[in-house]
């Protein structure tokens, strides 16, 4: 677990981990720099005129990098034109070439312009999805191979000043990294280590190494093990952070916050891109706005004893007791103000995912209906679900059924049912420590928004002094911007999940409306697979590789399948992402020539060249035809 060597400075109080400085063109990534923005194009790299006009949209934006795709030789020798056409209209930004297969391709770009990135799962290696049985020698003799591949490359950039990403994609390792270390952080870091340590070998360290996944748990694990194992070689290149594939609007939106907000919150990363299925000038502002908070970050300012007191490394949800529908091995709790200026009607519980139809006497509990509403000093008359708790606090609180009291830790009194208390600082815990333990209390850990390391150092106390009561986050977040407010909170709730904390999420906010606020707590609990409540897309960013208009299609799948709780679906414009960056998925849609698409069940192939306008009722069929297909419910 290398628990003597860490994966960050300080697990409670705010501090960036120090890399090594490495100049791309004009610009310095790691060191003492700020933290890059970086984006990629869309556009065909041959049209010379569609990237230059893209990438300045891009610059405009916010990008300090530009990525570029070069799939073969011809669009390599291009970039220097693009590069070109850009310095002349005044934008000096660094190029980036994105590599996948062709080694040629690297190479030429590397004398052209100012960084390349490598897949290494791609440039050297293969993937077919064989396991093979290595002995020490066969496996040695595979990475003496990949040194003569990899090393006319290296020696190239060391000659140009060439910066190099070695990009790691979970869903893109090699068939012998598989054999050997699984599907698994510890293959990622190990497909990255092999390639950086060729590097060394030629004495060449102008080098960004980045971890990507499209489950922001991987992503995360990754990340923190290549640090780990980083430190314990004594090396400290600089970090490229994203999530692949996040997808689209909100999902790609708190996917990315809760990857790459949860290792920024922990000092880690010198550079960052979104992916997200759309414009790539979309993509920087929310880089920015994720980057620009660690700008002013509030340390904690306390000390723990034990700073390994959870696995960074691998998940696993820290003990607690079983209490009602908290703790345990229950699913996650969501708990949402209930927010009214009038008397409580059946119709203001809708956007917490409670439909009532008055003709039918009834009610339509949606799967994102909130688990409890806290009221003030608001009552509710009429007969509320059964699924459906209220807690209030104890100056308004009611003895009714389904009904809780909520206390601070001044006037906490002991309950013989269900009950919770807020938690706000270091000193409610000493407090609570006088307290006879009690099996029906919940405990509310609160914040005001400054980062989930306070949050976190509160638990870690908790669970110092064996205090195993199920806890709640409470975050009251005070953004005023709809984008703030959802990076921020998926951040601050989804780094903690992530590290196996907390029985329940509870976010407020004056200023953002009810649905968004409910929907920013679910889609924050689907990126961290801690409750499942819709379907779920695994969809890359588009780029000059795209056989198909990605967006529009996206828009079409989701459309018909949305309401198919549970499923993965894996949408990728060619087979660079796909099968293998879409491991995660059950279904993919992969592009595999001009108009035609190619669908998978899991990474098997199922029917190849389907005509793109046939292929969303194919993979609707396939779905079907393996049984997770429901009809669409009308309300």
């Amino acid at each position: 677990m290398m628990d003597e060597i860490g994966y960050c400075n300080d697990l409670i109080n705010y501090s960036r981990f120090e890399t090594r400085e490495v100049k791309v063109g004009n610009i310095g990534i790691g060191g003492n720099n700020p933290i890059r923005i970086q984006s990629m194009t869309t556009t065909d790299t041959m049209d010379t005129q569609a990237t230059v006009e893209q990438s300045i949209r891009m610059i405009e934006a916010g990008c300090e990098l530009v990525r570029i795709t070069a799939p073969s030789k011809r669009e390599a020798e291009n970039l220097g034109v693009i590069k070109a056409e850009l310095v002349k209209r005044g934008y000096h930004q660094p190029l980036i070439a994105d590599i996948h297969f062709t080694p040629n391709a690297a190479e030429i770009a590397a004398k052209l312009i100012e960084k390349v990135r490598v897949n290494p799962g791609n440039y050297a290696d293969k993937k077919k999805f064989d396991h093979i049985e290595y002995t020490d020698e066969s496996y040695q003799a595979e990475i003496d191979r990949i040194f003569e591949k990899f090393s006319p490359l290296v020696k190239i950039c060391k000659a140009h000043g060439t910066a190099m990403r070695i990009g790691t994609n979970h869903g893109s390792l090699s068939d012998r990294i598989l054999s050997r270390f699984g599907d698994t952080p510890e293959g990622m870091v190990e497909s990255a280590m092999e390639f950086l340590r060729i590097c060394q070998y030629h004495d060449y360290h102008q080098i960004v190494l980045s971890m990507k996944a499209s489950n922001p748990k991987v992503m995360v694990q990754a990340y923190r093990l290549l640090v780990a194992t980083m430190k314990k070689e004594g090396m400290n290149y600089p970090l490229h952070l994203g999530v692949t594939e996040a997808g689209e609007g909100e999902d790609g939106r708190i996917k990315s916050a809760v990857g790459i907000g949860t290792l920024l919150a922990d000092g880690i990363g010198d550079t960052v891109r979104v992916s997200l299925t759309e414009e790539p000038e979309a993509e920087a502002p929310v880089a920015k706005a994720l980057v620009d908070r660690y700008s002013s970050f509030k340390p904690t300012k306390h000390e723990l004893k034990n700073s390994n007191w959870i696995n960074p490394f691998q998940y696993q949800r820290l003990n607690s007791q079983s209490i009602d529908r908290f703790g345990g091995d229950q699913p996650t709790v969501v708990i949402a103000n209930l927010k009214t200026d009038s008397t409580i009607k059946p119709a203001h519980l809708f956007p917490y995912g409670y439909q009532y139809s008055v003709p039918l006497d009834k009610w339509n509990i949606t799967d994102q209906a909130v688990d409890f509403l806290f009221l003030d000093n608001k009552e509710i008359t009429f007969e509320i679900p059964g699924t459906l708790g209220i807690i209030q606090p104890i100056e308004s609180f009611q003895a009714k059924p389904q009904h809780y009291p909520l206390f601070n830790i001044n006037n906490y009194q002991a309950q013989n049912s269900l009950h919770f208390l807020s938690i706000k600082d270091w000193d409610d815990v000493e407090k609570l420590k006088s307290f006879s333990a009690n099996d029906h209390l919940v405990l509310v850990i609160e914040s005001i928004g400054q980062g989930f390391t306070q949050t976190r150092s509160l638990i870690q106390y908790l669970h110092e002094l064996e205090i195993d009561n199920p806890t709640v986050i409470k975050i009251n977040n005070q953004d005023q911007s709809f984008l703030d407010f959802q990076l921020n909170t998926s951040t601050d709730i989804g780094g903690l999940l992530l590290d196996g904390l907390g029985d329940g999420c509870w976010i407020t906010n004056s200023f953002i409306p009810t649905k968004e606020v409910v929907s920013t707590m679910f889609g924050t609990l689907q990126a961290t697979r801690t409750r499942i409540s819709k379907t779920e897309y695994i969809s890359c960013p588009s780029c000059g590789r795209t056989l198909f208009d990605l967006q529009e299609t996206t828009a079409k799948i989701r459309s018909k399948t949305d309401h198919l709780k549970g499923v993965k679906i894996g949408i990728m414009g060619c087979i660079v992402n796909g099968p293998g960056e879409m491991a995660d998925a059950d279904y993919g849609y992969v592009g595999s020539g001009v108009g035609k698409i190619t669908l998978y069940k899991g990474q098997e192939v199922v029917e190849k060249a389907i005509p793109s306008e046939k292929a969303v009722d194919a993979l609707i069929q396939l779905i079907k035809d393996h049984g997770d297909w429901v009809e669409p419910v009308s309300v």
